[in-house]
């Protein structure tokens, strides 16, 4: 049977709604079967556009304007379910429906043709690494110009209009290039609900001219979407199961690792069964985070190899039979091909396949009903957890520092765990902050949120915008280095004209010190920033804002107090002023394991 797009059923954990609603609802789309008729004047592209997007969840859409979407937005901001926000420039744009699509579900930008799409190219391919559903239309050339040879402005100085596409075919799911008002209707619907059905990203070219034009296929309220939801393979889904119980139930210690891809395969409460009926111990592996319940009684941490939770790695690798639920396996993930896996061990469970071992393969099945499914047949075996929980020993608090002693990051983080609630959300920027953020212990209902498949830097200011902009009864704290906050710095001042109550730590150390600890180099100290002073520029006296500079312990607390109380309706800006080398213990290991990686030799040829 078909299911509407605000009853799907996406990934939502059990502890956790990180994910809400891409793991919660999309929303709920109100409408009759016989759609009402509209006025003429609203029965054009850009209104059906606007409509569709509110239908889906989509009540924010990010723009930058451009000549060639000017009349488009005309038309979005006519939608009452629609708000446009303007961001500073496109890049932060694409950043910004990506944080916003980790939340809702599905996000939106709005930007210029070429000039606009090239810059926001670069946000819409992290969305694609991560597989979320996001929109991204522009706003592109008058329909009478394709195919005269002429020149146009905001592009390479050819006749040829088709760069910024091409571009986009490597980095979307689905491409519509509209220039006539005929087909318009069934592209624009078309890419919409690829978007969801794959989630990935889709491109939308609207020429700049047909935006504002009525046709008589923008007649009606557009009709709900109905979408065919993906099947198991009823005879490959048996097989499945059956194959992988046998090898469960007959290893001793076995252990489960949830992955990043249990988001799109919408996966996360099955996981959470399978835990509960195995009893197994479960940990997550780094880009996974907050997809799994952090507060389950046996999990057991993140599995990242030789930088893990502590104790964490131990029982994951001694283990002699682990399933790993939507993984995966990069340089990164795997600290330079590090992991002590071994594949006969393994039951790798992606959203349409699963691979037992050296052995079986089985395809069209869902993760979602394979998990589900074999949580009914597994024996119960708590043998892993009770080895982990022999072993642990509690972590050890942070040395005491005299009162006015600089401020330590292993302190700092020590105070941003007592932050966190079911009313918070985490965005971790690329850099120390993946470390030190993984090891924050979430509690139920607190959101977490980072890119590790792309690792952008700068990514997690737009980001902020996005999800806390979706989000708003969550108050996000956001973990940004200087130097990726130097490259999209701008938005914070989006920030401020929505209204967000965002905490950002900004952690200033002097330079890009994650790269420092692959490979140092002159390249990696940036030129200082009076942070605190930068923002307070952009604030302007508009918005609610408060900032603050932090030295030692005793300041930091004082910040935290005010943040959380007095100014607890302002967006709080928290430079935290830490030695350069001051790192966790887990980048420097890591750090040295993927430089051993990237400087392999070359083959012999």
């Amino acid at each position: 049977m078909d299911t509407k797009i605000g009853s799907l059923d996406n990934c939502k954990p059990a502890s956790n709604d990180v994910c809400s609603p891409v793991n919660g609802t999309v929303s709920t789309i109100q409408g009759s079967v016989y759609p009402a008729v509209v006025n003429c004047s609203e029965a054009t592209l850009g209104r059906h556009l606007a409509r569709r997007l509110v239908q889906i969840g989509v009540n924010d859409v990010f723009s930058v304007p451009g000549d060639f979407n000017l009349t488009l937005l005309d038309h979005l901001i006519a939608e009452p379910g629609l708000n446009l926000i303007g961001c500073c420039n496109e890049l932060n744009a694409g950043y910004a429906a990506d944080g916003y699509a980790r939340s809702r579900g599905v996000g939106a930008c709005v930007v210029t043709f070429t000039v606009g799409g090239l810059s926001v190219l670069n946000a819409i391919a992290g969305a694609y690494s991560e597989s979320l559903p996001l929109i991204c239309i522009v706003g592109g050339p008058n329909s009478n110009d394709y195919g005269t040879n002429r020149i146009l402005h905001h592009t390479v100085g050819l006749p040829d209009f088709s760069q910024e596409l091409r571009c986009f075919q490597t980095v979307t799911c689905y491409q519509a290039v509209v220039n006539n008002l005929e087909d318009a209707h069934d592209m624009i619907d078309t890419a919409i609900s690829t978007a969801l059905k794959e989630s990935k990203p889709v491109y939308i070219s609207i020429g700049c001219n047909l935006a504002a034009i009525p046709h008589p296929t923008f007649a009606r309220e557009p009709v709900p979407f109905a979408l065919s939801p993906k099947l198991s393979n009823k005879m490959g889904l048996e097989a499945a199961v059956e194959a992988a119980a046998e090898f469960l139930n007959k290893a001793v210690k076995p252990v489960l690792v949830g992955g990043p891809k249990l988001r799109v395969a919408k996966a996360c409460e099955a996981f959470v069964e399978l835990v509960d009926a195995g009893g197994y111990a479960v940990a997550v592996m780094p880009s996974g985070k907050g997809l799994v319940p952090e507060h389950h009684p046996h999990f057991i941490g993140t599995y990242w190899g030789a930088v893990s939770t502590a104790f964490c790695a131990e029982i994951v690798e001694s283990a002699d039979a682990y399933l790993f639920a939507g993984p995966i396996y990069n340089d990164y993930s795997s600290v330079g091909y590090s992991l002590l896996l071994k594949k006969e061990k393994a039951i790798i469970v992606q959203p349409d396949r699963v691979v037992i071992g050296n052995g079986p393969a089985f395809g069209c099945v869902l993760m979602k009903d394979f998990l589900r499914e074999l949580a009914k047949r597994l024996k119960h075996n708590n043998t892993a957890y009770e080895n982990y929980h022999r072993i642990f020993v509690p972590e050890g608090q942070p040395l005491k520092a005299a009162p006015k002693d600089p401020l330590r990051v292993n302190v700092l983080f020590q105070h941003i765990q007592k932050m966190l609630s079911s009313d918070s959300a985490v965005i971790a920027e690329t850099g120390d902050s993946w470390f030190n953020c993984q090891k924050l212990k979430l509690p139920a209902g607190c959101g977490y949120e980072f890119q590790m498949q792309y690792g952008s830097i700068g990514w997690s200011v737009g980001a902020t915008l996005g999800y806390a902009q979706a989000v708003p009864e969550k108050r996000v704290i956001a973990c940004i280095g200087d130097g990726s906050f130097q490259v999209t710095a701008q938005d914070v001042s989006t920030m401020l004209r929505c209204g967000q109550k965002t905490i950002i730590f900004l952690i200033n150390n002097g330079g890009y010190t994650i790269e420092v600890e692959i490979h140092d180099g002159p390249y990696n100290v940036i030129k200082n920033w009076n942070y605190t002073a930068l923002v307070d520029a952009i604030h302007n006296g508009e918005g609610k804002c408060w900032t603050t500079k932090v030295f030692c312990e005793k300041e930091l607390i004082e910040a935290i107090e005010t943040a959380t109380g007095a100014k607890k309706d302002c967006l709080c800006f928290i430079e935290v002023i830490v030695h350069k080398d001051d790192t966790s213990k887990e980048l420097l290991e890591w750090g040295s394991r993927v430089s051993a990686a990237n400087s392999r030799p070359p083959n012999p040829q």
